[in-house]
């Protein structure tokens, strides 16, 4: 049987380039499936107000959850073996409110 996803679609734009002489890349569109609900995430990261920026814990919880199911997905890459298990306390951190896991 297979597992439940949340059924996602990002879209990036590039509205401007870092300097005028760089090209302007055109959109782009991605249809991905993750097991989490990710608009979730992001409201209770946001309410905890890590970062500098509020629309930072949005950057943050989108590029995490892409890279976290990309990597679950791909477990037995040798690219994640060595990174794997900072990822898994990293993790655990976080969901302890950003304390290390130990406290």
């Amino acid at each position: 049987m297979a597992k439940r996803a949340h059924h996602y679609r990002l879209r990036l734009e590039h509205l401007a380039p870092a300097a005028p002489e760089q090209p302007t890349h055109a959109p782009l569109e991605l249809n991905f499936d993750n097991h989490d609900d990710i608009f979730q995430i992001i409201e209770r990261l946001e309410g905890r107000q890590l970062f500098a920026t509020p629309g930072q814990a949005t950057e943050f919880a989108i590029g995490l959850k892409l890279f976290g199911e990309v990597m679950l997905k791909n477990r037995e890459h040798p690219l994640f073996a060595e990174f794997r298990p900072a990822f898994s306390e990293f993790m655990k951190q976080l969901k302890n409110g950003g304390k290390p896991a130990s406290e």
